[in-house]
């Protein structure tokens, strides 16, 4: 499969990456296995996590997906093989949170050792944090990266402003920049990151890595009205999806499948890997046969037509000022 590079790092990924939240939530040890040897055996590479994953399940304490995927790199052999991304800022209970210079340092610390590995690809801050000098988060990146725990790092959930700021600062103190931005974006929910993110991530040439791609699942046609809501634990999340505009966007992927013979999922997934502002679409499968999405995607190639018709299904209203 094609790799692209993620914006000006040396990190090469086939552009569909997992997301790793389902791991020790809706599937278990043995699943998730399963799951990530026919991932990789497709050709994948990149992996994303964090330390919170998955926190809110019942009887969990976050750590469980990062610990999996420590499990399965080393009984596979794997390590070198793999992109891996996680994150650090989220709420982990007692205290361990945000993005202070000792918690990152301890964060990263007991990610590794769960991970079971001796450096991470792509640490990103999976949060903003107001209430830490932005100085303070980037020197503790810096002593992290000098350490050889992590190689390079990026932001997720920051505000535009936040993010201009943070790579101001960076270029100001000669500290290390963000390099990669996570934002959550897809054909529902593209005008957070489209209206002002996405020009900051294009001049500054950072690699982007798009969350909820699949827009928890609704864009794959699993949930068609309310009554359809209750066909996974994700539902609930789906049901803001169910307006007009959400309906044409599934019958406009309906048009697009059917013309290339695909799943709606597919090419959801595959007009963002075509976009100039993604790198790479996250997406999580909890069933094997969930990953025929992803190689559709990859090899789909989207005519012109097909992506004006998406474009417009999914157009938003911009508010004038």
């Amino acid at each position: 499969m094609k790799k692209r590079l993620l914006g000006r790092t040396d990190l090469t990924i086939v552009p569909i990456v997992f997301g790793g939240n389902v791991f020790g939530w809706t599937l278990d040890e043995k699943q998730s296995f399963e799951m990530l040897d026919r991932f990789t055996d497709l050709g994948f590479n990149a992996i994303d996590t964090a330390n919170i994953y998955s926190r809110w399940a019942p009887g969990n304490e976050g750590g469980e997906s990062e610990t999996i995927i420590g499990k399965w790199m080393k009984s596979r052999g794997k390590r070198q093989d793999i992109k891996l991304i996680t994150k650090v800022g989220g709420d982990m209970g007692e205290g361990k949170k945000g993005l202070g210079r000792k918690h990152i340092l301890e964060a990263v610390d007991e990610s590794l050792k769960r991970l079971q590995t001796d450096h991470i690809d792509l640490y990103l801050s999976h949060f903003d944090d107001a209430n830490t000098p932005i100085e303070e988060t980037l020197a503790a990146y810096e002593t992290a990266i000098e350490a050889g725990k992590v190689r390079w790092i990026g932001a997720s959930n920051f505000s535009a402003q936040r993010l201009q700021r943070s790579l101001e600062i960076s270029e100001q103190s000669n500290l290390p920049r963000y390099e990669v931005f996570q934002p959550e974006y897809n054909l529902y929910n593209r005008q957070g990151y489209e209206e002002r993110l996405a020009e900051i991530c294009e001049h500054h040439e950072l690699g982007v890595i798009t969350y909820y791609a699949l827009a928890s699942g609704f864009l794959t046609g699993k949930y068609r009205t309310s009554d359809d809501l209750g066909k996974s634990v994700r539902g609930g999340k789906v049901e803001n999806y169910l307006d007009k505009r959400g309906q044409n966007i599934l019958n406009g992927l309906d048009e697009v499948a059917f013309r290339h013979n695909v799943s709606m999922a597919a090419v959801a997934l595959a007009w963002q890997i075509i976009s100039p502002i993604v790198s790479a679409p996250i997406a999580s499968a909890t069933r094997l046969s969930h990953l025929e999405a992803f190689e559709e995607a990859i090899r789909l190639d989207l005519t012109a037509e097909d992506i004006v018709l998406l474009d417009n299904v999914s157009a938003y209203e911009t508010v004038k000022s």
